[in-house]
């Protein structure tokens, strides 16, 4: 057994576990539980394999969903957002926020209906800038022409898939998307999950690159499978429940990502009476862009979403 792939995936499954209980009490006694370890030495395993300790890590992440709530959800109170993220009242999510970011959690919002983006005082906030905002803008300015897609809404079947996780920036993720990937398939095929004609490599994006620095995005390269698999397979497994979801047919270049993300959020929620939902938004890859003429990759990009 490789003793640190182990420990890697133990603390995996914890995360994906904290992503989707923030509104509950995420207590040592429950993590340490989840993961495997003893109480005793959960704590000083999580802080050496993450590098920051459990409760700044909790922290960090649900003050960097509300900030994604803060722009994508509009109509959201700042106490509801408070109290859908595990916060025991919204005086306590004020501090919070405020310490983390240098301002206050409705100054945010309101710099965000104005301009997009954040101006701190102080310089704390400079993470509220996107990248991928400045790169989309930069191609309208050079009039590149992108094909708006096809959108489906639809209540999509659950998704069982296998992954491997990834810690770093995009950059990082693109050189590693190759050989993680073999290695998800040859697993796959191994243990008799493939999903004849229906297995599909797909992304899950955890992190909002606008209020995440680069070295904590977390992302989760994935082949969706047709089995639940074992406690002691060589690799992390995730269900995505089923749930409403907005479907994005795009074909892009390579350097036409941003745009597509920047055409989800900017243009097409805006007009469509609906919010980003809780859950998984991912990437599903649905062709080998070497063989295309154009060398173009067709892309469906999953958005949980309701009404408004």
């Amino acid at each position: 057994m490789d003793i640190h792939s182990e420990y890697q995936k133990r603390i995996n499954k914890v995360q994906d576990y904290i992503e989707t209980h923030l509104d509950d009490d995420l207590t040592v006694d429950i993590l340490a539980d989840v993961s495997g370890f003893s109480k005793f030495h959960f704590s000083r395993i999580f802080r050496g394999m993450m590098k920051e300790t459990l409760l700044c890590y909790i922290n960090r992440i649900r003050l960097e969903r509300a900030s994604s709530l803060l722009l994508h959800n509009p109509m959201m109170s700042i106490t509801q957002i408070a109290t859908e993220l595990g916060y025991s009242d919204s005086a306590v999510f004020a501090r919070s926020y405020k310490k983390h970011y240098g301002m206050s959690a409705s100054e945010a919002r309101q710099q965000f209906s104005k301009h997009g983006k954040v101006d701190s005082k102080n310089g704390k906030a400079n993470i509220f800038i996107p990248s991928y905002n400045d790169e989309a803008m930069t191609f309208r300015k050079e009039n590149v022409s992108v094909e708006k897609p096809s959108v489906e809404l639809r209540v999509i079947e659950e998704i069982r898939a296998i992954y491997v996780r990834h810690k770093g920036t995009y950059k990082q993720l693109a050189a590693s998307f190759p050989v993680s990937l073999k290695k998800l398939f040859h697993l796959a095929q191994v243990k008799k999950m493939m999903h004849p004609d229906q297995s599909r490599p797909f992304v899950i994006y955890h992190d909002h690159p606008a209020f995440t620095e680069e070295e904590h995005l977390h992302t989760s390269i994935c082949l969706s499978v047709s089995q639940k698999g074992k406690e002691h397979d060589p690799f992390g497994y995730i269900t995505i429940p089923s749930r409403d979801y907005a479907i994005f047919h795009f074909t892009l270049k390579a350097h036409e990502y941003h745009y597509a993300w920047d055409y989800m959020y900017s243009e097409w929620l805006p007009q469509s009476g609906l919010q980003p939902d809780q859950g998984a938004v991912f990437e599903v890859y649905q062709n080998d862009p070497a063989t295309h003429p154009e060398k173009k990759s067709k892309i469906d990009i999953y958005l949980p979403i309701k009404s408004l």
